[in-house]
């Protein structure tokens, strides 16, 4: 059910990086993202789909991994992801691209978790780097990289606290537990 996709649709930071995600599950996702809706129908999105270890490890080098755990440098060799996405959007087709690669992400996001995988989609980039190391042209404008792998941890959702907090941490088992608004507390009417 969709429901249950979208509960256990976190955002994975630790992955079983040696189980290989094949590039055809990827292209399976890309087709379905290709097929969501889009701000005047213009279309204007790309991929950039990787399961190569080297190059894995080169787009590795240019993310920046969860802004809340500041003791935490990213996934230790062994925890990486084992594939990425990387959105982009064409400039010649477009300018802006709305939130048409938030619609691409999510919808790959919740195809890769029906197949027993973890995303991570990111937007701290070092996006001249990553353009220059895949050899991107510069019409295709980097917008996000969502990192790909059979998830290494558990995510657990809670309520947020009585000190109002949101910022997801990590306890002494390393349970990643993330704090979620109350249907109360965001719905207005």
């Amino acid at each position: 059910m969709l429901k249950d996709l979208v509960r256990e649709c976190r955002s994975t930071r630790r992955f079983k990086q040696h189980v290989p995600v094949s590039r055809d599950a990827l292209v399976e996702m890309v087709d379905l993202a290709r097929i969501c809706a889009s701000g005047s129908n213009k279309q204007a999105l790309k991929y950039f789909v990787s399961a190569d270890p080297e190059q894995n490890a080169r787009i590795f080098s240019t993310l920046a991994w969860a802004g809340y755990l500041t003791d935490w440098p990213g996934p230790a060799e062994g925890e990486r992801p084992a594939a990425y996405i990387i959105i982009l959007g064409d400039t010649t087709i477009s300018e802006g691209f709305g939130v048409d690669h938030g619609i691409a992400a999510q919808t790959i996001a919740l195809a890769a978790r029906e197949k027993g995988l973890g995303t991570c989609i990111m937007g701290a980039i070092q996006r001249p780097k990553l353009q220059e190391i895949l050899n991107i042209p510069s019409h295709l404008q980097i917008l996000l990289v969502l990192a790909i792998g059979v998830p290494a941890e558990k995510i657990q959702l809670e309520p947020v606290g009585p000190d109002g907090s949101i910022k997801y941490y990590r306890d002494e088992n390393g349970v990643h537990h993330v704090p979620k608004r109350s249907l109360e507390e965001v719905l207005i009417n």
